[in-house]
Parts: C-alpha cells; structure tokens; sequence
C-alpha cells in the first residue's frame, strides 16, 4: 500500500449534501491517487441510507476546472463534486441536447471583457430593464432578452421561494467561457449573462442573458443556445420549497463527456 502523502479539499454541493454534509472535508490519499480513488474513498464513508448509485451521474471540478475519473490529484487540490445542475429547461422533443463548451460577487460586480462579454453572479436583485438598456449599441439590429423568473410552482406543487447555491469560481468561469463561444460560433456582438444566489420569491429574476447583435436571427439563436447549455452545464443549484416541504430540483444529466466515471481510473494498489 501507498503512504498517505497527500489531502484534497473536497465540497459537495446540492443534493449530493444529504449524503456527504453541508461541509467541506479533507481526505487523505496516497500520492499518485487519481478522482476514481477518491471517489471509492467518499463512497466508502457515505450513510447506510444513501442511494448505491450516488455519484454515478455526477460530475468533478478540480481547482474549478471540469475532470474525469482518470485525473491525477495533488496535495491542496479543491475537489467540487457536482450533481446534475439546476436544470428546469425542457428541451422541445427532437431538440439536440446543449453542446458542452466564470470573479464572482455579493453585490453586482460584473466582469467587463474588451469583447463585450459581461458576466455575473449576485445575491443583489437583478434590475433588468437598466441592464438591457446598458447592452444596447447603435450597431445593433437586435436585443435578444432571456429573463427566467422565480413562478409560484413547480411539478403541481406550489412554491415559497427559492434558494440557489454555485460553485462561484467554476460558475462564472464557465459562464464566461460560454459567453465566449456563443460570440464566435453565432457571431453576435455582446453577451451579457447575470446570475442569481442566495433567497429568491416569487416573481424574482433568477437569471438573465442579453445577447446584442447586428442580425436578430444571430441573436434568437445565441440566446436559446446560452439558457440551454447554462441550464446543462454550469454548476448551480437550486433548492425549492413548497407548502408542504422543500427539494433540491432535480437537474438535466451532464453531457457525457463531462460525467466521472470511476471505472476510467485505476483503483489504487
């Protein structure tokens, strides 16, 4: 057997913290341990009443960036495991599922590009009218909004409020990056994607994407592709409550590509 040689940070998030606890934990493994190893190591230490099948959909961010089981670990590595994200988009049938392609705030710090990309997660109510305004240029022919809002139900169930959580560095990363692809492949001139945290009630922005371009079919599509691929990919969480309790929504499955697989990684020896 190997020497324990090393710790990883590891946080779970959404309902993944029913099983593993809402706080974060050290874990000791041998140098050389890849994700497959720590998963069988979190495994290992799960409840009796937890479901066998509780990682095999979900996927891992170290240090913020998307890996596979097969990942090699080092000492300090941030290991974030992500269930299937907030979700809430049905996807017309026929409809290819989202391609895969994020500083964050407590009030509305944004990230300014040169390239006339903007985004940001905030626990501050979202205003809007003052950011579509702000989006406009007399270049554009077109301003495409997407503004999800907090409804009062959800599955014949009526809703309180909602509470969304992210892993904020990896979130806004890939909102950023997202943002980026969505400029070069539908060739719109600026995205602006803005994100909710924390308390939401009813009738609250939760999300809004503005998408800014010369041509309006650019911008339709630009739009559509940014919510989907969001909703698909972008670890953050939402927990709702109704009258008669509260659940973390259950999200869309990650592209496969992107889902840990611990059989990729050697068990350790």
């Amino acid at each position: 057997m190997l020497s324990i040689s090393m710790r990883v940070h590891v946080i779970a998030f959404g309902i993944l913290k029913q099983w593993l606890g809402p706080e974060p934990v050290e874990i000791e493994l041998p140098d050389g341990a890849t994700v497959g190893v720590l998963l069988e190591r979190l495994h290992a230490r799960l409840p009796q009443d937890a479901p066998e099948d509780v990682f095999r959909a979900i996927a891992i961010g170290v240090n913020a960036e998307f890996a596979r089981a097969a990942q090699i670990l080092h000492d300090g590595d941030e290991v974030g495991l992500l269930p299937p994200v907030s979700g809430g988009s049905q996807r017309p049938a026929g409809a290819a599922p989202a391609a895969s392609s994020a500083p964050t705030t407590n009030a509305l710090e944004e990230s300014r590009a040169a390239d006339s990309i903007s985004v940001a997660l905030t626990r501050e109510a979202i205003d809007a009218d003052k950011i579509v305004a702000a989006a406009k240029s007399g270049e554009d022919g077109a301003v495409v909004v997407f503004d999800g809002i907090v409804r009062n139900h959800s599955r014949g169930r009526r809703t309180l409020h909602l509470d969304y959580e992210a892993y904020e560095e990896m979130a806004a990363r890939q909102m950023r990056e997202l943002a980026a692809k969505a400029r070069e492949r539908f060739g719109v001139r600026a995205v602006t994607m803005i994100h909710r945290l924390g308390r939401l009630e009813i009738g609250e922005t939760s999300v809004l994407i503005v998408v800014a371009s010369a041509h309006r079919s650019a911008a339709f599509e630009a739009c559509r592709w940014l919510i989907d691929t969001l909703k698909q990919t972008v670890p953050i969480w939402k927990r709702e409550t109704f009258v008669d309790g509260a659940v973390w929504a259950p999200g869309e499955p990650f592209p496969d590509a992107l889902v840990a697989k611990p059989a990729e990684a050697p068990h350790e020896a």
